[in-house]
């Protein structure tokens, strides 16, 4: 079975081996660069908002083995729609409660495949994806709030959870999981002596409008054509010495931001 077929049964499925060591050690350098940057947030809080003025973040969703992976599940136009590093410390990591994110997102239609890279190891013990296969298939529930235990979303999916069906989504550091927006997931928190750090990519066909009410701020065509009159795309950041952090080939986006890969 392909991880397409795997990804269409049961809503999920994983790439083992996907970006190479050398540029995952970037993400993990650009993860202790964002929380020097941002000392005020947990780890677990390094979310879109951020994504605009980043050239290293950029040209990381923009890599084409990972765009490869999208394009299996939406098509050869795609755009970025969000994107969020949960980076969960050691010995007190939050959870991510049971939800759905198509609960959470203004897309019309809600196409949109998540790629989930693995910046660490990710594995039941330091507090990895769990998923309920199948349950894509079913309804888009509410959500409620939740306060009394501190996790990274701040609520969960309004309706009961049979947590026995859940499974591990285990992802090696530089692979991928995929998910689709209507599976039921979450992760425990992580109580391990190990991080368990993973970037979250929200890639839509352009076919797709984010209904906001001003242009979507992180919102990057990333790979073929914009459908017209959709959505407003917006300019990769230039990389600036001293104001972001150096990379690999962060020279070609000096001068009028970069193309990525």
């Amino acid at each position: 079975m392909t991880p397409r077929d795997q990804y269409l049964r049961d809503g999920w499925a994983v790439f083992p081996q996907v970006l190479d060591g050398a540029l995952v050690d970037e993400a993990a350098a650009h993860v202790d660069w964002l929380l020097a940057r941002h000392p005020d947030r947990r780890p677990e809080m390094l979310s879109n908002e951020l994504v605009d003025d980043d050239p290293f973040w950029l040209r990381l969703v923009s890599d084409p083995r990972l765009l490869d992976i999208a394009e299996q599940f939406i098509g050869p136009d795609i755009a970025l729609f969000a994107s969020h590093y949960i980076s969960k410390p050691a010995g007190d990591g939050q959870p991510v409660l049971w939800h759905q994110d198509a609960a959470y997102w203004p897309l019309q239609p809600m196409e949109v495949v998540s790629l989930w890279l693995a910046v660490d190891d990710s594995t039941p013990d330091n507090g990895c994806l769990q998923v309920l296969p199948g349950s894509h298939r079913g309804a888009v529930h509410g959500l409620r709030r939740i306060d009394a235990v501190a996790n990274v979303l701040g609520s969960e999916i309004a309706v009961e959870v049979d947590e026995s069906a859940a499974v591990d989504v285990v992802v090696p550091r530089g692979g991928v999981s995929v998910h689709h927006p209507a599976i039921v997931h979450g992760s425990r928190a992580n109580t391990s002596s190990r991080r368990r750090c993973g970037l979250t990519i929200r890639y839509i066909p352009t076919s797709t409008r984010i209904v906001s009410e001003s242009p979507w701020p992180c919102c990057f065509l990333l790979r073929g054509d914009g459908a017209p009159h959709v959505n407003v795309y917006a300019t990769p950041p230039v990389w600036r010495a001293g104001e972001h952090m150096p990379f690999r080939g962060c020279e070609r986006w000096a001068l009028s931001g970069g193309s990525g890969g």
